[in-house]
């Protein structure tokens, strides 16, 4: 077996301590080869807890490892991101890439030119009972169908981050909900919007192939709410993914993948250049609601 990727992370908040740092030191196929954060004494504490060094350098992180994970907000993630495809690092990126559409064409831009891999934590895509959804409903001859998400974020607790609380639910639920849309429907070709994104909002998307779906999210949520979920219907039949019947395997299995692209290429079909059509999806319908 070949020797495990090294793996730099960039953040030490919640999401990197419960989620990329554990995953990434687990191994097999990865390393935790460092950690970086804004806050040196997160990055000592977080680095310190799976045995690997803290850089108080970006540049220095860089020089341990192949390729680099992101745990940062959007905006900090398209600069951070560019520096390391620039330094000829693969890059594990979070969803969106980047605060606005500018930007994340930027960073997309940047990646091709250096010609690194790069992937998306598009989270769900990788769980064993998505992937089995996506395969259905492509089966059903669809034309059309829904999906919600709802979470009870703007009221506190450990994803009540600055920019989710600022930005809203469209930003951060919308590109999972239109994502899933986009793959088990077809390529998203045209969006309409309404609500608030720090209230309830709702797409009305125009998919390649005739169908058509709708897409609502809201952060507002309290109480006990239902699981997100995804609905597809067709000629055929009908297919649906709850987000409760997802295991605990998605996370492992994007590492694995995004070890495999490193050390072998050929790319991922959840790359930058996907998180940049997705989120033209989700600005085209922010710019109608600031409209």
């Amino acid at each position: 077996m070949s020797e495990p990727v090294a793996v730099g992370l960039v953040g030490a908040g919640p999401w990197a301590r419960m989620t990329h740092a554990p995953a990434l030191a687990a191994g097999p196929v990865t390393r935790l080869a460092g950690v970086w954060a804004r806050r040196p004494e997160a990055s000592a504490e977080l680095a310190g807890r799976h045995g690997a060094p803290s850089f108080e350098r970006i540049e220095d992180l860089f020089d341990a490892c192949e390729a680099v994970a992101f745990s940062v907000p959007p905006d900090v993630q398209a600069v951070l991101a560019t520096q390391a495809a620039r330094a000829g690092k693969a890059v594990l990126l979070e969803k969106p890439l980047a605060m606005d559409l500018d930007a994340a064409r930027r960073l997309a831009e940047v990646i091709a030119e250096a010609g690194v891999a790069s992937q998306m934590v598009f989270t769900l895509r990788y769980a064993r009972a998505a992937r089995d959804f996506l395969e259905r409903a492509r089966g059903l001859e669809p034309f059309g169908g829904h999906g919600v998400f709802v979470s009870s974020t703007l009221g506190g607790g450990p994803y009540a981050t600055p920019w989710r609380l600022e930005h809203g639910a469209l930003l951060d639920l919308g590109p999972h909900i239109v994502d899933l849309l986009d793959a088990s429907l077809g390529r998203v070709t045209g969006v309409r919007a309404h609500g608030d994104p720090l209230g309830w909002v709702g797409l009305l998307l125009e998919h390649a192939g005739g169908a058509v779906s709708q897409a609502s999210v809201s952060m507002a949520g309290g109480g006990d709410l239902p699981p997100a979920h995804v609905e597809v219907f067709g000629r055929s039949g009908h297919a649906g993914l709850d987000w409760s019947d997802l295991g605990d395997d998605a996370f492992s299995t994007m590492i694995g993948e995004f070890a495999a692209i490193v050390r072998d290429g050929g790319g991922h079909p959840l790359d930058a250049a996907h998180g940049l059509r997705i989120q033209q999806v989700i600005a085209s319908a922010g710019a109608q609601l600031a409209g």
